[in-house]
């Protein structure tokens, strides 16, 4: 097993699963599960410089633009160097791909290829405790108490984007992005894509891929 440190990243749309599969690599493998959006909030939190920036565009109701996101990732990559990680939420395009292929060179990247009614069905299940960005799925990780957050005991919310008729124009934006980032993993041979309607099928597969880069510290079976 080299001893090279992995850098990983995971691809997919709203509701794919990818939250799941990263928990479930980063505790089966010890990487450190790396996401943008986690990042973004604690930055916003600290009201940090990078974190201003970013605000002003969500209070807005806009994405954030890549340059923002760019300059928040690469610097908590910076603070890594010496660890194995598996990136969540970025790159979402080729700007932000471009940018990370100048600080590294990536081993692996996965796609979740969900279909779309089932996108759809997982996404208007879904509840969030927006303060800490945890999600509950009504179906396969419930609350405790039905609209209540396990943790903090403040009230669930159902994104706007959430309910059904949003998640179509989002998932389309999703592709439309995705794609040319999708395309040149593929091109360079380290792209390797999942396709199913339940994670823990698709789990074995992502398991047995990452063993062969990286000694599991856990099995599979732990799921």
């Amino acid at each position: 097993m080299a001893s090279k440190l992995l850098r990983a990243v995971i691809l997919g749309p709203p509701g794919s699963g990818k939250g799941t599969v990263c928990q479930r690599v980063a505790q089966s493998f010890g990487l450190q599960h790396l996401s943008s959006g986690h990042f973004l909030r604690e930055n916003i939190r600290a009201n940090t410089e990078v974190g201003d920036m970013a605000k002003q565009y969500i209070e807005k109701g806009l994405l954030v633009p890549d340059h923002v996101i760019t300059r928040l990732m690469m610097s908590e990559l910076e603070n890594r160097r010496l660890e194995h990680w598996l990136l969540d939420g970025f790159p979402r395009t080729l700007v932000q791909a471009e940018a990370l292929d100048k600080i590294c060179e990536l081993d692996l990247v996965i796609t979740l290829n969900i279909p779309f009614e089932t996108l759809k069905d997982r996404l208007s299940r879904r509840w969030i405790h927006p303060p800490s960005g945890r999600v509950y799925n009504l179906d396969f990780n419930p609350p405790h108490v039905h609209g209540i957050d396990d943790i903090t005991g403040e009230p669930l919310v159902q994104q706007e984007d959430d309910k059904p008729e949003a998640v179509a124009a989002r998932l389309r934006q999703y592709k439309d992005v995705a794609k040319p980032v999708i395309e040149l993993y593929k091109s360079r041979g380290v792209l390797h894509q999942f396709s199913g309607t339940e994670t823990n099928k698709i789990w074995p597969y992502v398991y047995t891929l990452f063993s062969n880069k990286i000694t599991p510290i856990q099995s599979k079976e732990a799921y």
